[in-house]
Protein backbone atom coordinates (compact mmCIF):
# COMPACT_ATOMS: atom_id res chain seq x y z
CA UNK A 1 0.00 0.00 0.00
CA UNK A 2 1.15 3.49 -0.71
CA UNK A 3 1.30 5.92 2.17
CA UNK A 4 2.65 9.34 2.91
CA UNK A 5 6.15 9.19 4.37
CA UNK A 6 5.98 12.49 6.24
CA UNK A 7 3.58 15.40 6.16
CA UNK A 8 3.86 18.50 8.29
CA UNK A 9 1.43 20.95 9.87
CA UNK A 10 3.32 24.15 9.08
CA UNK A 11 1.17 27.01 10.31
CA UNK A 12 1.94 30.37 11.86
CA UNK A 13 1.29 28.71 15.23
CA UNK A 14 4.10 27.97 17.67
CA UNK A 15 3.10 24.30 17.64
CA UNK A 16 4.34 22.12 14.82
CA UNK A 17 3.10 18.55 14.46
CA UNK A 18 4.55 16.20 11.89
CA UNK A 19 2.39 13.24 10.90
CA UNK A 20 4.52 10.23 10.03
CA UNK A 21 3.28 7.23 8.03
CA UNK A 22 6.36 5.38 6.74
CA UNK A 23 5.97 4.05 3.21
CA UNK A 24 7.29 0.63 4.33
CA UNK A 25 4.24 0.23 6.62
CA UNK A 26 0.59 -0.06 5.63
CA UNK A 27 -1.40 3.17 5.23
CA UNK A 28 -3.33 3.63 8.50
CA UNK A 29 -5.35 6.68 7.41
CA UNK A 30 -8.36 4.65 6.17
CA UNK A 31 -8.56 3.26 9.73
CA UNK A 32 -8.53 6.72 11.31
CA UNK A 33 -4.99 7.22 12.63
CA UNK A 34 -1.34 7.98 11.87
CA UNK A 35 1.55 5.72 12.90
CA UNK A 36 3.31 8.57 14.72
CA UNK A 37 2.99 12.27 15.41
CA UNK A 38 6.10 14.26 16.35
CA UNK A 39 5.65 17.51 18.30
CA UNK A 40 8.12 20.38 18.26
CA UNK A 41 9.82 21.31 21.54
CA UNK A 42 9.06 24.34 23.66
CA UNK A 43 5.31 23.71 23.84
CA UNK A 44 2.81 22.80 26.53
CA UNK A 45 1.17 19.38 26.64
CA UNK A 46 -2.40 18.62 27.78
CA UNK A 47 -3.19 15.10 28.94
CA UNK A 48 -6.92 14.58 28.46
CA UNK A 49 -8.61 12.02 30.70
CA UNK A 50 -10.73 9.30 29.17
CA UNK A 51 -13.93 10.70 27.70
CA UNK A 52 -16.90 8.36 27.59
CA UNK A 53 -20.28 8.61 25.99
CA UNK A 54 -22.01 10.34 28.91
CA UNK A 55 -24.16 13.32 28.08
CA UNK A 56 -24.23 16.46 30.22
CA UNK A 57 -26.51 14.76 32.76
CA UNK A 58 -24.22 11.72 33.01
CA UNK A 59 -26.59 9.42 31.10
CA UNK A 60 -25.23 6.83 28.66
CA UNK A 61 -26.97 5.85 25.44
CA UNK A 62 -27.36 2.07 25.12
CA UNK A 63 -25.84 2.09 21.60
CA UNK A 64 -22.15 1.94 20.73
CA UNK A 65 -22.47 4.48 17.91
CA UNK A 66 -24.21 7.06 20.09
CA UNK A 67 -21.58 6.62 22.80
CA UNK A 68 -18.73 7.07 20.30
CA UNK A 69 -20.39 10.20 18.88
CA UNK A 70 -20.90 11.64 22.39
CA UNK A 71 -17.36 10.73 23.53
CA UNK A 72 -15.91 12.54 20.49
CA UNK A 73 -18.08 15.55 21.28
CA UNK A 74 -16.93 15.44 24.92
CA UNK A 75 -13.29 15.20 23.82
CA UNK A 76 -13.71 18.22 21.55
CA UNK A 77 -15.27 20.20 24.43
CA UNK A 78 -12.33 19.40 26.72
CA UNK A 79 -9.85 20.33 23.97
CA UNK A 80 -11.56 23.70 23.49
CA UNK A 81 -11.53 24.28 27.27
CA UNK A 82 -7.72 24.03 27.30
CA UNK A 83 -7.31 26.20 24.20
CA UNK A 84 -6.70 23.37 21.73
CA UNK A 85 -8.39 22.02 18.62
CA UNK A 86 -8.57 18.42 17.37
CA UNK A 87 -5.69 19.23 15.00
CA UNK A 88 -3.38 19.64 18.02
CA UNK A 89 -3.96 16.09 19.32
CA UNK A 90 -0.83 13.97 18.95
CA UNK A 91 -2.13 10.68 20.41
CA UNK A 92 -5.35 8.98 21.44
CA UNK A 93 -6.07 5.67 23.10
CA UNK A 94 -9.49 4.17 22.49
CA UNK A 95 -11.05 1.50 24.68
CA UNK A 96 -13.85 -0.64 23.26
CA UNK A 97 -15.97 -3.10 25.27
CA UNK A 98 -16.55 -6.48 23.58
CA UNK A 99 -14.63 -5.38 20.50
CA UNK A 100 -15.31 -6.84 17.07
CA UNK A 101 -14.45 -5.44 13.64
CA UNK A 102 -17.97 -4.08 13.08
CA UNK A 103 -17.23 -1.55 15.83
CA UNK A 104 -14.01 -0.45 14.10
CA UNK A 105 -15.89 1.11 11.17
CA UNK A 106 -18.28 2.98 13.47
CA UNK A 107 -15.42 4.26 15.61
CA UNK A 108 -13.26 5.17 12.59
CA UNK A 109 -16.04 7.22 10.99
CA UNK A 110 -16.41 9.37 14.12
CA UNK A 111 -12.65 9.69 14.70
CA UNK A 112 -12.14 10.80 11.09
CA UNK A 113 -15.02 13.28 11.37
CA UNK A 114 -13.41 14.81 14.47
CA UNK A 115 -9.79 14.90 13.27
CA UNK A 116 -10.12 15.22 9.48
CA UNK A 117 -6.77 14.70 7.77
CA UNK A 118 -4.78 15.38 10.98
CA UNK A 119 -5.20 11.87 12.37
CA UNK A 120 -3.37 11.35 15.67
CA UNK A 121 -1.36 8.28 16.55
CA UNK A 122 -3.87 5.81 17.99
CA UNK A 123 -3.97 2.58 19.95
CA UNK A 124 -7.24 0.64 20.23
CA UNK A 125 -7.54 -1.51 23.37
CA UNK A 126 -10.31 -4.11 23.52
CA UNK A 127 -11.57 -4.41 27.11
CA UNK A 128 -14.15 -6.55 28.93
CA UNK A 129 -15.70 -3.48 30.64
CA UNK A 130 -15.12 0.17 31.48
CA UNK A 131 -15.64 2.25 34.63
CA UNK A 132 -19.43 2.60 34.45
CA UNK A 133 -22.11 0.00 33.89
CA UNK A 134 -23.25 0.25 30.29
CA UNK A 135 -20.18 2.21 29.15
CA UNK A 136 -19.04 0.82 25.77
CA UNK A 137 -16.39 3.30 24.56
CA UNK A 138 -13.78 5.66 25.98
CA UNK A 139 -11.06 7.82 24.42
CA UNK A 140 -8.18 9.66 26.08
CA UNK A 141 -5.84 12.09 24.35
CA UNK A 142 -2.56 13.97 24.48
CA UNK A 143 -2.67 17.42 22.88
CA UNK A 144 0.16 19.81 22.12
CA UNK A 145 -0.81 23.39 23.01
CA UNK A 146 0.32 26.72 21.65
CA UNK A 147 2.26 28.60 24.32
CA UNK A 148 -0.28 31.43 24.11
CA UNK A 149 -3.33 29.11 24.20
CA UNK A 150 -6.13 30.56 26.29
CA UNK A 151 -9.08 28.63 27.61
CA UNK A 152 -12.33 29.25 25.76
CA UNK A 153 -14.42 27.32 28.26
CA UNK A 154 -14.95 26.96 32.00
CA UNK A 155 -11.73 25.83 33.61
CA UNK A 156 -10.85 25.07 37.23
CA UNK A 157 -7.13 25.04 37.94
CA UNK A 158 -5.63 23.82 41.22
CA UNK A 159 -2.07 23.04 42.25
CA UNK A 160 -1.20 19.40 42.85
CA UNK A 161 -2.54 18.31 46.24
CA UNK A 162 -4.82 21.36 46.65
CA UNK A 163 -8.35 20.51 47.77
CA UNK A 164 -11.52 21.63 46.00
CA UNK A 165 -14.48 22.96 47.96
CA UNK A 166 -15.91 19.44 48.00
CA UNK A 167 -12.70 18.07 49.52
CA UNK A 168 -11.82 15.94 46.50
CA UNK A 169 -8.48 16.21 44.75
CA UNK A 170 -8.45 17.79 41.33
Amino acid sequence: MSSTAISSDATASTVHLTYVNPSELYDPTPNGYSHAVVASSGTRVAYIAGQGGEDRSGALSPTFEDQVRQACSNLEAVLLSVGATPGKVARITTYVVDYDESKLKVMTNHIQALFGDKLPAQTLVPVPRLALDGMLFEVDATAILDSEAVSTGRQVVRRAGEQSNSGANA
